[in-house]
């Protein structure tokens, strides 16, 4: 036991408490009569600590431990996802942080808003770093927003992340409140703003569009965006989401059988009907290609598998709002029913699509 506890870190006091309350009970003993660990009681170990560490109390460890359908693979992966989490927050608070006495160093004033913007860093912030490992423009879906963009030849892009789906052939200006994202944005590509779409820096009617790309959902008043990209544009293109259908909830497998939480994460997101009414919009659905080449959350549709790497999700902001318990429950189950066969069995019927229709929708005005 004084062996284990020196390699661990911790007293042998705490192993003896572990031991007591049934978290980890030595399951050996040595010729002389001690408490001897094995090699899985040593792996248990190493997962209560680890759980431990990242805040977690004592009875909850005995639960994630005690899940005899969990095992070490498992664990670990889950412990990974954690560890991302929490990292991607922490860089998110020393951007906010950096941005901070950058100003006061500079002796500008610094708001209370952004003052607490360090406790609550924009979500992009926290996402934003893995953006450009899999969101890049898909080629069809653009052809479909830039058909609507008709003959602008000055564009505004609000939200415009890293800059997906900019038109390389129209005069661009970009607006983006994540610096994070902003720095990602590639050489060369259209100068960006430092604005939030509720309040636009620009003149009434100075673009010819306004486009916005998988954004809307993030903005604090979404119908507040949008009269504003109809009052700075002639005309206003948006590629958001419909909530009005009954059973949207139910239209993506991954929602359906594993992440039942996505639903709330929209749950205050305004009807498709009031975004349209707002600027005078008319509909069409976006089809999601099979292999579609921007990672948005319903990309995968055809490949699951996708949907177990760490890379892939972190650039998928719903992993982030349903928080890394619910993440890593959707995953271990979408896991198990790959190895078993059962996704395949419960969705044969995607296998042949080409393209799946799971609630995009382009609004034009």
């Amino acid at each position: 036991m004084g062996r284990v506890a020196a390699l661990a870190g911790v007293s042998v006091r705490t192993l003896h408490h572990y031991d007591e309350i049934g978290l980890v009970r030595p399951s050996a003993r040595t010729a002389a009569g001690y408490r001897a660990y094995s090699a899985g009681d040593v792996e248990r170990l190493r997962e209560v600590l680890a759980y431990r560490r990242l805040g977690f109390g004592l009875r909850e460890v005995a639960e994630l431990v005690g899940d005899p359908s969990t095992d070490a693979v498992a664990h670990l992966r889950r412990l990974r996802g954690l560890l991302l989490e929490r990292r991607d927050r922490a860089d998110a608070m020393v951007s906010a942080i950096d941005r901070e006495l950058e100003a006061r160093a500079k002796g500008l004033n610094v708001t209370p808003e952004e003052q607490l913007e360090m406790l609550g860093a924009r979500l992009y912030d926290a996402i934003g770093g893995a953006y450009t490992a899999t969101r890049r423009t898909e080629p069809r879906i653009a052809a479909q927003i830039w058909d609507a963009l008709g003959d602008a030849q000055t564009v505004l892009n609000v939200g415009a992340g890293t800059g997906s789906y900019e038109p390389a052939d129209r005069d661009v200006t970009a607006v983006e409140p994540s610096a994070v994202m902003r720095e990602q944005r590639p050489a060369g590509s259209a100068p960006c703003v430092a604005a939030a779409a509720e309040s636009l820096p620009f003149e009434d009617q100075s673009f010819d569009v306004a486009m916005a790309v998988s954004t809307v959902h993030h903005w604090g008043d979404p119908i507040a965006g949008l009269r504003e990209m109809r009052r700075v544009a002639r005309r206003v293109v948006v590629l958001t989401f419909d909530t009005d259908e009954p059973g949207w909830q139910d239209r993506f497998w991954l929602a359906r059988d594993y992440l039942p939480e996505f639903a709330a994460v929209l749950a205050g997101f305004p009807p498709l009907a009031g975004m349209a009414d707002a600027i005078g919009a008319r509909a069409e659905p976006v089809p999601i290609p099979w292999d579609c080449a921007d990672g948005l959350f319903e990309a995968y549709w055809r490949r699951p598998g996708a949907y177990l790497e760490d890379r892939v999700r972190r650039a998928m902001s719903v992993w982030t709002r349903v928080g890394p318990e619910a993440e890593q429950r959707a995953v271990r189950s979408l896991g198990d029913d790959l190895d078993s066969g059962r996704w395949a069995e419960r969705n044969s019927d995607l296998t042949d699509l080409d393209a799946a229709d799971l609630g995009l929708r382009l609004l034009t005005a």
